[in-house]
């Protein structure tokens, strides 16, 4: 199997949203963007298939090598190998990957959060530095997309987050900070018990609005100039908030079972996104010839 045919193998089988964003992208930037996804899906399955930290922070030491090697014309793996054919056609930098590596690392060495300051760490290593490379992948002209491309990481982060109460908590994680939790008189206990209330409630509705907050201030940030070429970035975007939508119409789901979309629901809510993003490109080139 060859090295693009992996990751994209990878890519296909997780059924994430972020595969359906990458559908409508020309081939270089589909064979960068899917090694990236590639990549975060490797060292994320380093922490949540490995039961050992040991063993863990091992193999995430094995890819901190390897993304040394793909800098260095050396890569090993597939992934690597794909990682570096990227890197002839766009300039990522290498402190990011190593930054995702170190988020990945927090999983093994911390499993809650005190407050939400601190939570913001681990979005920005987790997903803000995932946003900035992908949003050199995809292109832009203004610096200004930059801000936008690592608050649409940290929504993105969040939104798992909430999606995932039950999962981590069966990995005995709980990533929503300590002090919501204590703003709404729960505690942590709560969380792994699964212990459904209106606080509970009160509690998952203000992560959701916090979230929701993070892809507002994401589009603030994205000026109309580089919309269309961010667009893989805007159809993830309308794919998680779709999810947030549903979630928000019965949050205390999370606390049994990881909500979802369906396949056919992500290629649609992807689909129609492209086409609104086409049109919107069309009447801004109308308007500024």
């Amino acid at each position: 199997m060859k090295p693009d045919e992996y990751c994209q193998e990878r890519a296909a089988a997780s059924g994430s949203s972020f595969y359906y964003s990458f559908l409508f992208l020309p081939a270089e930037k589909r064979q960068a963007i899917t090694a990236l996804y590639a990549f975060c899906r490797e060292v994320d399955d380093c922490v949540d298939e490995c039961s050992d930290p040991v063993i863990a922070r091992q193999k995430l030491d094995w890819w901190r090598s390897e993304i040394a090697r793909v800098f260095h014309d050396q890569p090993q793996h597939p992934v690597g190998i794909a990682l570096h054919t990227s890197l002839g056609h766009f300039q990522l930098n290498e402190a990011y990957f190593h930054a995702i590596i170190d988020g990945m690392l927090m999983d093994i060495t911390q499993h809650h959060y005190a407050t939400f300051e601190d939570l913001s760490l681990y979005c920005y290593r987790a997903a803000g530095v995932v946003g900035l490379l992908a949003a050199e992948i995809f292109g832009y002209q203004n610096a200004q997309t930059l801000d936008y491309a690592r608050h649409l990481g940290t929504a993105f982060q969040l939104t798992n987050i909430i999606r995932d109460v039950r999962e981590d908590a069966q990995r005995a994680r709980v990533y929503l900070p300590a002090e919501n939790l204590q703003q709404f008189d729960l505690s942590r206990e709560d969380i792994l018990n699964a212990r459904q209330s209106v606080n509970m409630w009160k509690m998952l509705q203000f992560q959701l609005q916090r979230a929701e907050g993070y892809y507002e201030q994401a589009f603030a940030c994205l000026p109309e100039e580089d919309r269309y070429t961010q667009r893989s970035g805007i159809i993830m975007a309308a794919i998680y908030r779709r999810l947030l939508e549903q979630i928000k119409a019965r949050p205390l789901t999370v606390l049994q079972q990881r909500a979802s979309l369906s396949p056919l629901r992500k290629f649609w809510v992807a689909w129609k996104t492209d086409r609104n993003e086409k049109r919107r490109r069309q009447q801004f080139v109308r308007h500024n010839p």
